[in-house]
């Protein structure tokens, strides 16, 4: 198994990266938010933790800046119904530690914010991981999440992809303790952006 990858960016399109490791260019699959770091790191040489996927028909690498998302990618993929390109999905719509609240405080309706998860996979993923995260549900995780939910529907209806509201969201203060603050902060960044 090829467990972690260092070397040169030859290329970055969509979600995936080429990297030469020993003159042999390596296509790996991450998330946007990934790309999103390699991209304002800057650097020409990368480091990625690496899952790699085996089919009937195919070999994918799927690749990770932090062993945390490494982790979690594989104790999603380890559900069935659930393949590597669902779990990038998954990842992609928040990062891990918010995604750990959500699925601690079953909150399933954040994971259907992703294509092709539906209510019933959502909850699927929800009481598989929750055993497997040691998690325990708390009301200030609980109302953290429908916080984070909530500024996210708000967004969206005010017409902000979902990838726009969730960087907002992740610049926006740890003061802020309301829905309403946390809108009103998001508004203010996107509006920067502009």
């Amino acid at each position: 198994m090829i467990a972690q990858l260092k070397g040169e960016i030859l290329e970055i399109t969509g979600n995936s990266v080429v990297l030469s490791v020993g003159g042999v260019g390596y296509k790996i699959n991450t998330t946007l938010e990934t790309i999103k770091k390699i991209k304002e790191s800057g650097s020409p040489m990368i480091s990625l933790k690496t899952h790699l996927a085996v089919r009937e028909t195919s070999l994918d690498l799927y690749g990770f800046l932090k062993d945390g998302e490494l982790e979690f990618f594989e104790m999603l993929i380890s559900i069935s119904g659930i393949g590597p390109k669902s779990a990038v999905a998954i990842l992609s719509v928040a990062d891990v530690e918010t995604l750990k609240t959500a699925v601690s405080t079953g909150e399933s309706s954040y994971l259907t914010k992703v294509s092709g998860i539906g209510k019933k996979n959502a909850e699927k993923i929800i009481l598989e991981l929750r055993d497997k995260l040691g998690a325990i549900e708390s009301k200030t995780d609980s109302a953290l999440m429908r916080d984070e939910i909530e500024t996210l529907e708000a967004l969206q209806t005010l017409g902000y992809s979902t990838r726009e509201a969730r960087e907002a969201m992740q610049k926006i203060s740890k003061d802020a303790k309301t829905s309403g603050e946390r809108i009103k902060q998001a508004l203010k960044i996107l509006g920067r952006q502009k």
